[in-house]
């Protein structure tokens, strides 16, 4: 009945039992619930964006981060719990590969990346604002210039 309620009232909140007795003590009151919500809300959103900044950067950071984000909005959000449980059906899917198909993907993946990176290169040219340390190596690569080919 109460989950019909909120069904029809347009709130989403997730039907599923809480694991833990303070969660479903905070959920209890209107006040405590949005609060609840605002909170697990602005933390996911700090994750992923820290995971999109530390994305670039050497390290474990990126990915691990948002998917660390999207768990914490699943735990109180219907849709980034459904978003959550695609992304573990994708993962299941790629894990039943076989190692050499595992290997091809990855392969492909990184050459993609590569050849996106070097013709942003080719096209743009070296940014300015990279470390001297950076764009030396880089201004070695063939047909590579500092002033790129779109200027």
């Amino acid at each position: 009945m109460l989950a019909d309620a909120q069904r029809d009232s347009g709130v989403d909140e997730p039907t599923r039992p809480d694991r833990w007795a303070w969660r479903a003590r905070l959920r209890e009151r209107r006040h405590t619930r949005i609060t609840l919500r605002v909170c697990v809300g602005v933390l996911g959103t700090l994750l992923i964006v820290a995971g999109a900044i530390t994305g670039p950067l050497p390290g474990p950071g990126g990915i691990p981060l948002v998917l660390l984000g999207l768990a914490v909005w699943a735990s109180e959000f219907r849709w980034a719990h459904r978003l959550m449980a695609r992304f573990k059906q994708v993962v299941r899917y790629f894990a039943r590969w076989p190692r050499r198909r595992k290997v091809l993907a990855v392969g492909v993946g990184v050459l993609i990346g590569w050849s996106a990176l070097y013709g942003g290169l080719w096209l743009n040219g070296i940014p300015a604002w990279l470390p001297e340390w950076v764009r030396e190596p880089l201004d070695r690569l063939p047909a590579i210039t500092p002033e790129g080919h779109l200027r």
